[in-house]
């Protein structure tokens, strides 16, 4: 009851994207069911340091994005426990931030070979091929988010000039040219094999009745199993991301056309593509000190 509250609370209040209340919710549930019984005498004694506490023992062993995904889950529960009344103080400041240096790494991308194996590999003459194919050419070649591919209506592609509509990350809403390799894929899907059901989103599930959207999370499985039929271990919907912004920068592209194909807020995003255009950087490098 408590954890719906609380995502109600995030939807009405901040307008966030259901696949975020769903991962915002789940942070909520596993930290108060870590928590001491019965939850609200513990939430109304909640001292800093078992918050704190918990935060260490959950980061023990997971990557930073995870890690990163947990505390930022974590505060905004602390913030609406606190407005609330349901703990005596504020609590965010008992959360430690997550050790990460910006830009620190590359971008991990894939070989041109390695994007036609994943999207090759669906049986487009059965449904779920032909589904799946269309949301791995969407990630590849326009570089979506995994709830951006989920959020996407029937209505959001317009055939006749070519375009269409992404519902982005903080309910931005913007438009793009719709690639053929993509409107074909598209096409192939809505016309030929995609369930007729009362839903307006463009991917639905193929078990069940009535048919449902997918989510973010049945986004990321299409990717799994891909990597599985094309003999790659398992990889991220973001891979293809990485590889679609790094093939542009290797066509000449600058990092503001990057930056607006990939609908990025702050160039500070896009800025870690231009550490993987190794030719450019080879110009700006000064010649290393000699001795003597």
């Amino acid at each position: 009851m408590l954890v719906e509250e609380f995502r109600g609370f995030l939807g009405g209040e901040r307008g966030l994207a259901s696949e975020t209340l769903r991962c915002y919710g789940n942070h909520a549930r596993a930290f108060l069911t870590w928590l001491p019984q019965p939850v609200d005498v513990a939430l109304a004694e909640l001292p800093a340091g078992l918050v704190t506490g918990y935060v260490v023992e959950y980061c023990r062993g997971r990557n930073t994005e995870s890690a990163k995904a947990m505390v930022t889950a974590l505060r905004s529960l602390l913030r609406f426990l606190h407005v609330t009344g349901r703990v005596p103080g504020s609590l965010v400041g008992a959360v430690p931030a997550v050790a990460n240096w910006r830009l620190a790494g590359l971008p991990r991308t894939l070989s041109a070979a390695q994007v036609e194996a994943l999207i090759g590999g669906c049986d487009t003459g059965s449904v779920v091929g032909a589904r799946d194919r269309a949301v791995l050419v969407m990630l590849a070649r326009l570089g979506l988010r995994t709830a951006e591919v989920a959020a996407l209506q029937l209505e959001d592609v317009d055939w006749r000039s070519g375009q269409i509509l992404i519902r982005g990350k903080g309910n931005r809403i913007e438009r793009l040219p719709l690639p053929q390799a993509v409107g074909e894929a598209l096409a192939q899907y809505l016309t030929g094999t995609r369930r007729v059901g009362a839903s307006r989103s463009a991917f639905l599930t193929v078990r069940g009745r009535p048919p449902r959207p997918l989510t973010a999370m049945a986004v990321r499985q299409i990717v799994a199993r891909a990597c599985a039929r094309a003999g790659l271990p398992r990889l991220g919907a973001h891979r293809l991301r990485h590889t679609l912004a790094s093939d542009l920068l290797r066509a000449g592209n600058s990092l503001p056309q990057i930056g607006q194909v990939l609908r990025h807020r702050s160039q500070l995003s896009t800025a870690i593509y231009a550490k993987v255009d190794t030719a450019r950087l080879r110009d700006v490098a000064r010649p290393w000190p000699r001795r003597g």
